[in-house]
């Protein structure tokens, strides 16, 4: 039997927008998580931002402090 896999919500969109405006590359980005504690590699920050992957929520946390912003922004449009 052939399974079709639902695509959840992804903000990949919303992680790219908010790395761009705070004008870092993808490996400057995962360079200061990693000084934060957050061991993540540039190739799977991509997949967050493809939405090829889920972010976990301990990124979300140390992203949040990074980017001075709120929860919201990083969920925002996902909700239609």
């Amino acid at each position: 039997m052939e399974q079709k896999i639902r695509r959840d919500l992804n903000m990949g969109d919303n992680l790219k927008r908010l790395r761009k405006k705070a004008g870092l590359s993808q490996e400057k980005l995962c360079a200061q998580l990693q000084l934060q504690g957050c061991d993540i590699g540039r190739t799977t920050y991509a997949k967050y931002e493809a939405g090829e992957l889920n972010i976990r929520a301990s990124v979300l946390v140390q992203l949040k402090k990074l980017y001075n912003c709120t929860y919201d922004d990083f969920f925002d449009g996902l909700e239609n």
